[in-house]
């Protein structure tokens, strides 16, 4: 008769051993995470970065630089106020105005809106560069989207009507269209467009910088 000992202690010692390194695993991994919920500040705060820090990627071929910088659709860069005050007149080629004429002031506030339909921007406008590294875009022109008054600023302050004739129904209305024209032309004369530009470069140029681009130039 063969008897055999030492398997049923040999399999207890090893059971053990698996149970000691699990547990230890479980109490290392919860130690790991209460260290790096509270480190920070110092020395633990920097070790805890190294720890857990992630590494952003972007993108950055041409499609998708375009795509990126199409997403800001019409970007609004500058809006032009003004306050003025206009005048709309009718007259009779005949009569003098004290009889026949229609005059009225309108006291004005509105503003124009200009900026750049990025929508418009096409992959040839793109051009990468040094291994990704440089980028040149050309955007497309500024434009002046929008010149509207301001309805609950904008009123008649003044209006005299010839003895002779009523009051033209439309004068006020017409009047306020050539303000909307003037307000337009006054824009345009300081340089909106040009300004509109200059902030659309600057918005385009962060952009692209937080890309990951190290050189930009935006025309």
């Amino acid at each position: 008769m063969t008897t055999q000992y030492g398997s049923y202690g040999s399999e207890r010692r090893s059971s053990g051993t698996f149970f000691v390194v699990l547990l230890s695993l479980i109490l290392g991994a919860a130690a790991l995470a209460v260290f790096l919920r509270h480190a920070t500040t110092g020395i633990f705060a920097r070790v805890a970065t190294a720890i857990t820090g992630r590494t952003t990627t972007f993108d950055t071929s041409v499609p998708a630089v375009v795509q990126r910088i199409q997403r800001l659709n019409r970007l609004e860069t500058v809006v032009y106020s003004i306050d003025t005050v206009v005048e709309g007149s009718k007259s009779s080629a005949v009569l003098p105005d004290l009889l026949a004429g229609d005059r009225l002031l309108l006291v004005v506030h509105g503003q124009s809106i200009a900026g750049i339909d990025l929508s418009q921007l096409k992959p040839e406008d793109v051009r990468i560069d040094n291994n990704g590294q440089s980028i040149h875009v050309t955007l497309p022109a500024s434009q002046l989207f929008l010149t509207t008054l301001d309805n609950q600023h904008t009123r008649v302050y003044a209006r005299s009507t010839g003895i002779l004739v009523p009051a033209d129904q439309n004068l006020e209305s017409d009047t306020r269209v050539k303000a909307e024209q003037q307000l337009q032309q006054s824009a345009l004369a300081d340089g909106i467009l040009d300004t509109a530009r200059k902030n659309a470069r600057a918005t385009v140029t962060t952009l692209l910088y937080s890309l990951g681009f190290h050189q930009v130039d935006v025309t």
